[in-house]
């Protein structure tokens, strides 16, 4: 009895220190997590009554083409500025914005939301996004990426990379991080909560590190996806998380000119023959100085000669007439059949219409009389008919020849 006493006692303590730890892991996750709909309280008048004991401003220069810009919309920031009781100055002789605090202020971080306006609005953010900063639960980053890529030409793709294409890449990005985010020459302006920044600066220098933006958005979009099952909460997310291997697929260039080792020898070089030696071996080293100097020259005028040779000949390229290029010849040479075939068929045909005519003649002169056709009489006709030259004479009339002069001589006799 006592033994199992003893057990019982054993276990209720065992099951009382695991109730305290499930306690405490309970209470951790609770101070973890930020309950749904709750809001950090607004800094207020009560919070800080006295107001500050110093006034502190800041400046920032901005670009001349945002001058029209922040004239039309300085009025809206002043009256913006007003209600954090801060004091706001445009000097357009010097190109800056100047924000200070006064005695009303009463928050000490609006000073600090006021410089950051003023720097979105130098970076080209639009002033109806640019007012969010004055919200207690937005902040706003800006991210420099110009000396991030050396090459200006990978600088530019890269950039065009991050934005997408018609804006469809910083539209996902937005909507993914709950941000607005803005490129501008070589900065990225982004204004949004906390967490959102955070993934906004990732995704951007990432990208000009030449991963695509692409594979940051997916791994956004499972998160998103992940954080709305509250089981999931507390466990770890890599499992779900997709995971991208970098793939080098191009090739290593080869050098132009490959250097080829030498085999390894102990012994040293051979040293280089001197001018005396090789005097000495083709024998000039035993000739006078006279016969020397002569031989020199020689070898200038040589040198020389060939020179003013190459020269002549270049300048008489100049002289030389260009060849005729032999397709016009061919041109020509078509343009002529064409001329040819176009008279012999006109030949053709004038000749056909004579003879049509030449028989409607016949037919209607040779009318038949009591009934009857005189085929004799058309034939004749017909011979006549054909001997008679009409229309235009032939182009190259062919020579007459022997026969035909016989003929004609027979017919006179």
């Amino acid at each position: 009895m006592a033994s199992s006493t003893t057990g019982d006692g054993v276990s209720e303590a065992q099951t009382g220190k695991q109730s305290k730890k499930t306690k405490n892991q309970v209470d951790e996750s609770d101070l973890l997590t930020v309950p749904n709909g709750w809001k950090e309280p607004r800094f207020s008048r009560d919070d800080n009554p006295r107001g500050l004991l110093e006034e502190s401003s800041f400046a920032t220069l901005f670009p001349k083409y945002r001058e029209a810009y922040l004239r039309e919309c300085w009025p809206l920031v002043e009256k913006a500025l007003g209600e954090a009781h801060i004091k706001s100055s445009l000097d357009l002789i010097e190109g800056s914005m100047t924000v200070g605090t006064t005695k009303k202020t009463f928050d000490p971080y609006a000073i600090v939301r006021a410089r950051d306006l003023i720097k979105l609005l130098a970076r080209s953010v639009p002033f109806e996004q640019a007012v969010r900063i004055l919200q207690d639960d937005m902040a706003c980053d800006i991210i420099k990426i110009g000396t991030l890529v050396r090459n200006r030409e990978r600088f530019v793709k890269r950039r065009q990379r991050l934005i997408g294409p018609k804006g469809s890449t910083l539209k996902a990005l937005e909507l993914l991080t709950n941000c607005y985010v803005m490129v501008q020459g070589n900065t990225v302006s982004a204004l949004g909560p906390f967490n959102g920044l955070k993934e906004v600066r990732k995704v951007v220098m990432e990208t000009m590190k030449n991963i695509h933006p692409i594979y940051n958005i997916k791994t956004l979009m499972i998160k998103r996806e992940l954080s709305k099952d509250p089981d999931l909460r507390m466990q770890s997310w890599e499992r779900f998380l997709p995971k991208f291997r970098h793939k080098n697929l191009a090739k290593r260039k080869e050098p132009k000119k490959k250097s080829v080792k030498k085999e390894y020898t102990p012994f040293p070089p051979a040293q280089p023959e001197s001018k005396v030696d090789q005097e000495l071996s083709t024998g000039e080293f035993f000739l006078r100085e006279s016969v020397k100097r002569r031989k020199k020259m020689e070898e200038i005028k040589v040198k020389q000669a060939e020179a003013l040779t190459k020269k002549q000949e270049e300048r008489n390229k100049a002289f030389i007439p260009p060849k005729e290029k032999p397709l016009m010849k061919k041109t020509i040479k078509g343009r002529r059949e064409e001329t040819s075939i176009s008279v012999k068929t006109n030949q053709m045909f004038l000749e056909l219409c004579v003879v049509i005519i030449g028989l409607t003649h016949i037919l209607t002169v040779t009318a038949p009389v009591d009934g009857k056709l005189d085929i004799q009489a058309i034939k004749d006709r017909v011979r006549k008919a054909k001997t008679k030259k009409l229309g235009a004479p032939p182009m190259n009339p062919a020579p007459p020849t022997s026969t035909t002069d016989k003929k004609k001589k027979k017919a006179k006799g």
